[in-house]
């Protein structure tokens, strides 16, 4: 009798086992890619989205292949039109792994820590059986710099590789931790290279963290979230990359030097911060080095998931923060409501269910990444009101192209501009000016104001009223001050 008990016991075990191991199966992982001030027109899949005016801004032959990114373009989906909440880092990546707008989370500018009782993607996810992980920059902890491993995890179980901030160059680990290579001597903002090898420089290093945590976690659901702190300045990168692409002669873009009588009032309210008289030769060439170091290391996951058996069941995602304006409108960095600032990459891949080499012509901010990413997972999220929403059935939809004039709202950490934005117009209102209206489709440069023109009436009205409405949803403060125009 004793025998038969602990026959049918090990029985159940072993179906018990089997049972949760399909059911795992079933469960798609997750891995996040995201990058810090990423301009959209060095990926290869989203110059082809271009004319080649707008593809090469910086002359011809002046691009960057991406072979790794392309793929996850070519194998998923392609958003055209994703847009930051706020187009600078802690209020975008906020808005990003909360489903809220920036002023709900308490980062709603660079360096404000985040709500202590804020919700995450990461801690609804743990709360349903996932290994959550984030290794790189967080951005979201306060002042606090480097910062490594903040005691606030906000759901990511594993973050002895999250850092709250800097740009280093360099990485270590030793008993104590995670640290900046202090063999890497500091200059200013800049650092010396010349000593960063394969295994230190911080691109290398945190893919290199992200595939042992993936390794580890691969025989359960798991959720990773690499946050790459290039390429944002400084402007260096090891080599081989650090004169990959000296050859190349960059031009000034044709907005560089825009008239001050035609250009809006906010496009200058800080002044002579982030003015671009010219491109730096050197400092292009290493932006370009540190895209190519990023794609030559985002097909070292593919290639891992792949050769895993991980690839079909795990949705992957690649996008960043905010754009860098590059010389455009004479201005470096980000901050503005222009293209290049705000409108970022995003790019999913999910073989089980999303087909490939779709596009989605659509109004996106980092507010719906948390709903929609949950949704795509199907994981219940109707316990959380989120700003954002829930748009997994674009994704999943059989349409090759989907195209949408949803409109959605971005806002300024400093109160300069609010901006409401479809798949083709944008209107920006200020508390300093005029209103603008472009016509992205017509004006992609972003030069003319359409808001009088009459045939623009309907589309200014349309948009205007969406956006107070979005305002008074989402507590925008310039909306509460009485500061914008009515």
């Amino acid at each position: 009798m004793k025998n038969l008990v602990l026959i049918f016991t090990l029985v159940v075990a072993c179906t018990c086992q089997v049972y949760a191991k399909s059911n795992n199966k079933r469960r798609p992982n997750l891995v996040i890619i995201h990058t810090d001030e990423h301009n959209l027109r060095t990926l290869g899949c989203y110059r082809e989205t271009m004319s080649d005016e707008q593809a090469l801004m910086w002359g011809q032959k002046t691009i960057v292949e991406t072979p790794n990114l392309d793929k996850i373009a070519s194998e998923g989906v392609l958003c055209e039109n994703w847009y930051a909440t706020s187009p600078v880092c802690t209020p975008s990546r906020a808005s990003m792994i909360s489903g809220l707008y920036p002023i709900a989370t308490g980062s709603h500018q660079n360096d404000l820590p985040l709500h202590d009782n804020l919700i995450s993607f990461a801690q609804i996810l743990k709360d349903n059986g996932y290994a959550t992980s984030y290794v790189g920059k967080w951005h979201l902890d306060g002042e606090d710099k480097p910062g490594f491993a903040p005691k606030r995890q906000f759901g990511f179980a594993d973050n002895r590789y999250m850092f709250n901030r800097g740009h280093w160059k360099a990485l270590a680990e030793d008993e104590k931790g995670l640290r900046v290579d202090q063999a890497i001597t500091k200059k200013g903002v800049a650092f010396d290279v010349e000593k960063v090898t394969e295994e230190s420089f911080t691109t290398d290093f945190l893919i290199d963290r992200s595939l042992e945590i993936i390794k580890r976690d691969m025989d359960q659901p798991f959720a990773l979230m690499l946050s790459i702190p290039d390429p944002h300045g400084p402007n260096q990168v090891r080599a081989p990359y650090d004169t990959m692409f000296d050859h190349m002669h960059f031009e000034d873009p044709r907005t560089m030097h825009p008239d001050p009588e035609m250009s809006p009032k906010w496009l200058n309210l800080q002044g002579k911060k982030n003015r671009a008289l010219s491109l730096k030769q050197d400092q292009m060439a290493d932006y370009f080095g540190m895209v190519k170091c990023i794609d030559d290391n985002v097909g070292r996951i593919l290639n891992f998931l792949e050769m895993e058996g991980l690839s079909e069941n795990t949705i992957v995602v690649f996008t960043s923060d905010h754009g860098d304006l590059m010389g455009e409108h004479g201005k470096h960095n980000k901050g503005l409501p222009y293209e290049m600032s705000a409108r970022v990459p995003f790019l999913l891949k999910y073989p089980d269910q999303v087909i490939a080499g779709k596009q989605i012509q659509k109004a996106f901010t980092m507010a719906d990444f948390t709903p929609t990413i949950l949704g795509l997972m199907n994981v219940d999220h109707s316990a959380y009101n989120f700003h954002g929403e829930d748009l997994s059935t674009d994704f999943t939809n059989k349409a090759k192209v989907l195209t949408d004039d949803r409109i959605v709202y971005i806002t300024n950490a400093f109160g300069r501009w609010v901006a409401a934005v479809n798949n083709r117009y944008k209107l920006v209102l200020s508390p300093t000016d005029e209103p603008w209206l472009f016509d992205l489709k017509k004006d992609p440069d972003e030069l003319v104001n359409f808001y009088e023109q009459p045939e623009y009436k309907e589309i200014g009205e349309r948009l205007k009223n969406e956006l107070y409405k979005q305002m008074e949803d989402f507590d925008e403060p310039l909306l509460n001050e009485g500061t914008i125009i009515q």
